[in-house]
């Protein structure tokens, strides 16, 4: 697929990027995989595609569900267990 070099469809996957604190490679990356799913041609097509991930990104990180928050949590660790290694 070559490059889209639309400014509003580039606008729209750093907003992506933002949110999902990836860089903006992976956010063209993450809505090309969406325009080929959906087989979109034009690039009005391809920025209503940018749009919906968007939109979804943020209803995500609304919810609380952002990839470094969930990072965040995963890695917490418990009270009592502070110091705690298992070996191999």
């Amino acid at each position: 697929m070559y490059p889209i070099n639309d400014r509003q469809y580039i606008a729209t996957c750093s907003e992506i990027a933002k949110l999902l604190s990836v860089s903006l490679s992976s956010a063209k990356k993450k809505v090309e995989i969406q325009i080929a799913k959906k087989g979109s041609k034009t690039i009005e097509e391809k920025r209503q595609v940018a749009q919906d991930l968007l939109k979804t990104c943020e209803n995500d990180n609304g919810n609380k569900l952002s990839s470094s928050k969930i990072l965040d949590k995963l890695m917490s660790t418990l009270e009592n267990e502070d110091n705690f290694i298992t070996e191999d």
